[in-house]
């Protein structure tokens, strides 16, 4: 059973890391370079959407974590699995801190009621988000190394 914990739990990480990965590194360079205003409605689009899907991935992420390291508490690699919890945990800081504040504001945006600011506001995200992509996929290769 705690194979299956394992892997299941290792999918859905990397999952999310791809989504997230495709975000950074895919999906806001085809945003940006969008002509006139159809780049700020993608992202407002994009933040109402996956907006209301990541939070859910990302606790359900930390949760498996969770339960799989006090499962796999006298196994090896927990101590790569506590870690990777720990990155995860920090993700979900630093999405509600820094991430989130942003993309609700961004959500709501048409090209009428944005601020003079929005394109700062967005590389803001992008560069917060960056770090995030950085710590997700920490956490993914620790998870990965502790299946070994």
């Amino acid at each position: 059973m705690l194979n299956a914990l394992e892997v299941v739990t290792t999918v859905v990480v990397g999952v999310m890391v791809g989504v997230e990965f495709s975000v950074a590194f895919v999906m806001n360079p085809i945003l940006n370079a969008l002509p006139e205003d159809s780049g700020q409605l993608g992202h407002a689009h994009g933040g109402r959407m996956l907006g209301a899907v990541m939070p859910v991935w990302y606790i359900g992420s930390l949760v498996l974590v969770a339960v799989w390291a006090i499962a796999g508490w006298h196994h090896h690699g927990t101590g790569l699995v506590v870690t990777a919890g720990a990155l995860l945990l920090l993700s979900v800081v630093m999405s509600l801190l820094l991430l989130v504040p942003i993309n609700n504001r961004n959500k709501t945006w048409t090209p009428e009621n944005r601020p003079e600011d929005w394109k700062e506001q967005m590389h803001r995200w992008e560069r917060f988000h960056y770090v995030r992509v950085a710590v997700i996929i920490a956490a993914f290769t620790l998870l990965v190394a502790a299946l070994v």
